[in-house]
Parts: structure tokens; sequence; C-alpha cells
């Protein structure tokens, strides 16, 4: 499976004006906002009933819930402040008014010209209006970090998802066994801290859960959240390279050059002789 670029050109079709920056301090609140909750409740869940746990010899429940806001905190703060795969922006001398065309699989796509970072931008590839960036293989902007969710971030998306789910999951079993353990103790504030900790832990699992879900699923069948109307697909997905390769494109190979648009590679002979994944994906 190869790639192969036409050039031809193109007589008088308007392109969409560039789109504005939106208003990113309400969202950099925000996403300050979502950090200082985790490590408020992570704060009143290790001071209260996991202490009275650990004073009483249940070491086990720091010994997990630890490791696991260690892991969580560490992929929201890595996912806040990661690049998301940016391409470089390029000019107006390249030719705004030339038809691009790159074959995948024996389907065509035809390369939609961003007015704003003066270049064709490669299949999968989008223009955030929140960042006022070009986000090669764009999943999603998350408001809940400020950042889009791209070829070069996504597995850190993949890991803040899976550790919320389990240090969650944590939070409130630690929580529910340490209102059954103290049923014969009389109403206090570990108690109660106990309570709030445990309610938003509960309410967060399930969304989380669904989202990771979502996903999996996403990721073992090549998809992605937005979706560009293409009509050449007709529900047949070619970037699609079986699950297993999916997984490992997605998670494990290697990211390649930040900033380097993978289609400016095409050109070259030992990136024809390439499939598709070792081109856009490496």
């Amino acid at each position: 499976m190869t790639l192969v670029t036409d050039a031809m050109p193109q007589v008088k079709e308007p392109y969409p004006l560039p789109l504005a920056p939106r208003p990113w301090v309400l969202s950099s609140l925000f996403a300050a906002f979502n950090v200082v909750l985790l490590l408020f409740f992570s704060g009143l869940f290790f001071a209260f009933p996991c202490r009275w746990l650990a004073q009483n010899g249940e070491w086990v429940f720091p010994a997990i819930t630890g490791p696991l806001f260690a892991l969580t905190f560490f992929s929201l703060i890595s996912l806040n402040f990661s690049d998301p795969g940016i391409l470089h922006q390029g000019s107006a001398e390249q030719g705004p008014l030339t038809v691009h065309v790159v074959w995948v699989n024996h389907r065509a796509f035809r390369l939609q010209w961003c007015p704003t970072c003066c270049f064709h931008r490669p299949p999968r590839t989008y223009h955030c209006p929140w960042c006022n960036i070009c986000v090669e293989d764009f999943d999603h902007h998350c408001k809940w970090v400020n950042n889009c969710i791209g070829h070069r971030n996504f597995r850190f998306f993949m890991l803040l998802v899976l550790s919320l789910c389990l240090y969650s999951g944590a939070l409130l079993v630690t929580c529910l066994i340490f209102l059954v353990r103290t049923t014969h103790l009389p109403f206090s504030t570990d108690k109660a801290i106990a309570i709030v900790v445990a309610v938003p832990a509960a309410g967060f699992l399930v969304p989380l859960s669904l989202l990771l879900l979502t996903q999996a699923v996403s990721v073992s069948s090549a998809d992605r959240t937005y979706k560009v109307k293409c009509r050449h697909l007709h529900g047949y997905n070619p970037f699609d390279q079986g699950c297993a390769s999916n997984w490992y494109l997605t998670l494990c190979a290697p990211l390649g050059p930040k900033g380097v648009a993978s289609w400016m590679r095409l050109a070259s002979a030992s990136c024809r002789a390439k499939p598709w994944a070792a081109c856009f994906l490496s």
C-alpha cells in the first residue's frame, strides 16, 4: 500500500476565511482549576480516610492509591504541556490554487488548503479554532486540559483516561471500605470527608469508563473522534491496518520529528516505497 500525490491547477475555487482564535484565558483557567481540583480531593482523601486506614494497619490502600495518584497527576501535567502534533506554517507561495490528491489504500484524499497556516493539510489534519494551529492526526480539542489531542500526545490522553478510571475506582472503593469499617464509630470528620470524596469519584467513574471504552473502540478501528466528511470512504476506512497494528501505531510506534508534516516527505523515493503507516505515522 503506497502513497501517490498528484497536482493540477485549480480554477477560481474560493477558500474559507482564516478562523479567528478563540479566547484562551477562560479555557486556561479551567484547565488549571482541574489540576487544583485533583490535588484538593486527593489531599482530603490522603489526609482523612486513607490516613485512618493506614493508622489501623491497612497499608494496602495507600500503597495502591498513592502510585495511582502519581500516575494520574503525571499524565495530566504531561498532557497539558504536550505537543499534539503541530505542523509548521507554510507560505502562500506553496500554491493555494493547486489541487493535491493523496492515495491511501486505493482511496483518494484531497488535501485541503489551510488559509491560516498556508499549506495543504494532510489527511486527518484539522485546524483547531481554539488553539489556532493545524494538528496532525487530529482527534479533538480537550477543554479539560486546554490542549488538542493529536498524533504526538494521543498516548498521553489514553494514559490519562486510564489512570483517572483506576484512580477514581480506587478512591471510591477505599472510601466505601472505610465507611464500612467505621460503622460502629460515631459520625466524624473522617466519615464526612470520605463521603465528600466518594460522591465525585463515583460521578466521574461512569463517564470516564465510557470514554475509555469509546477510545479503545476508536483505536481498534483506526477511527478518530473528529470525522472529516469524505466522499471517498463510503463506510470503508483505508487507515485501518488491523486491530493489533492500529494499537501498535497509536501507542508504540515512533512519532518522528516534531513539527514536520508527513506529506512533505512524499516526494522522496524512499517514502513512496514505504507503506502508508511508515510515512504518515512514523
